[in-house]
């Protein structure tokens, strides 16, 4: 652009020396005050890494947080233990898929000669939800049914309905009067002591003691009591009010 507007070579030239002479300056300038920053500036050393002391600071740290976080683990599945319902068998109440915390001491208890069995949380009750083994069912599977009779009781059917020691047993948790038994041996049976009778909620579609009878206590896996899954059913899962029906009358 300089060059365009001067009007001789000469000028040219000496517009240029005098260009260059200044660059000339202001790079000594610039080089210099470089060398002034670097010799006041401190040298920075990029961070060492951690020390063997450090490290075995850290780890000696770390150590007893896992082992903590093990045993908490341990014990949560010693006594409770997620479960993935496969089937419809207790349709509405629980779907397929759903998944389901079970709490396998729920029915722990000790056998004491002079009293008899002790529950120190609670014994099985009529319309708790249970997982059982699966040694009584045509699938290799655990499966999950509800408690309808106690030890001691008597159950029939009449017209559908579930009947406990001669009164019909109130279940607002399936569809109307739909519980038919085709097994004779089962559809009249005292239950024996230490045992429950148990029910697939999807009385159309279970397998369950209309087909094999009372089921021991000794095969209760445990207690389903909350649902984590799917979002919109997660909470407790809620137990039925029987009314005037007394446990183990």
């Amino acid at each position: 652009m300089l060059l365009l507007w001067m009007p001789s070579n000469k000028m040219c030239h000496h517009v240029t020396m005098t260009t260059d002479y200044r660059a000339g300056a202001n790079s000594d300038d610039i080089r210099s005050q470089q060398e002034q920053a670097m010799e006041s500036s401190p040298l920075v050393l990029p961070p060492k890494g951690p020390g063997p002391r450090q490290r075995f600071r850290l780890l000696r740290e770390l150590v007893p947080m896992l082992l903590i976080v093990l045993v908490v683990f341990a014990g949560v599945r010693m006594f409770f233990q997620p479960y993935e319902v496969d089937g419809a068998s207790m349709s509405p109440t629980i779907a397929n898929g759903e998944r389901l915390f079970v709490n396998r001491s729920a029915y722990a208890h000790v056998d004491l000669p002079a009293f008899g069995d002790i529950y120190p949380f609670s014994e099985p009750r009529r319309g708790d939800i249970i997982v059982l083994e699966s040694n009584r069912t045509s699938r290799n599977a655990p499966y999950i049914k509800r408690i309808i009779g106690l030890p001691g009781e008597t159950i029939t059917y009449t017209e559908g309905i579930v009947i406990v020691d001669g009164e019909p047993l109130v279940e607002d948790y399936i569809n109307g009067a739909v519980t038919r038994c085709d097994v004779p041996t089962y559809c009249s049976v005292t239950i024996p002591q230490g045992h429950v009778y148990v029910l697939g909620d999807n009385r159309r579609d279970s397998e369950d003691s209309r087909f094999f009878g009372p089921v021991p206590m000794e095969n209760i896996v445990g207690k389903a009591f909350f649902s984590n899954w799917p979002y919109e059913d997660i909470g407790p899962i809620q137990h039925p009010d029987y009314g005037e029906i007394r446990a183990g009358s």
